[in-house]
């Protein structure tokens, strides 16, 4: 990569459908500049998520992540976002285990009424993964990833 090339990361965004998801559509209804590098995956709930998907997002060619869904007591389903609270701070541990720095992955609450801050969280990860470069691991998470089918099956 040359000196005048920007490196542009990719990044992939697992998002609640009441909260985050309908924040980030009010950003382009609002036409609030943000960068594209960003994917939004949709899910009913952030509870809902399977971080075994973030782990196959880097293996994938993911250089970040965003989390985000409701605000704590604003879920749609009571207590979704609080579970989904829960995993994380375990998957920080397995992150930190294989080597993933955790600054990769962003954990965020975003509202549908924040447009702005959906914007924000989007330039800033953008920013920040830019920083730390392209992630060059994939191959790492792939065999991780791998294993654990393998031994799900045993």
């Amino acid at each position: 990569m040359s000196s005048e090339e920007i490196f542009e990361p990719k990044i992939v965004a697992f998002v609640c459908n009441w909260c985050t998801y309908a924040g980030a559509d009010l950003t382009g209804t609002s036409r609030l500049k943000y960068a594209t590098n960003v994917k939004i995956v949709r899910f009913p709930c952030t509870g809902r998520i399977d971080f075994l998907l973030l782990l196959k997002s880097f293996a994938q060619g993911a250089d970040g992540i965003i989390v985000s869904g409701c605000h704590p007591n604003d879920c749609h389903y009571t207590s979704g976002n609080f579970h989904a609270r829960r995993r994380w701070i375990a998957f920080r541990s397995i992150l930190d285990m294989m080597g993933v720095d955790v600054r990769r992955v962003q954990y965020s609450w975003v509202s549908a009424a924040e447009g702005s801050k959906w914007a924000d969280l989007v330039n800033n990860t953008v920013a920040d993964i830019r920083a730390l470069g392209p992630y060059t691991d994939y191959q790492k998470v792939a065999d991780y990833l791998e294993k654990e089918v393998q031994d799900g099956e045993a």
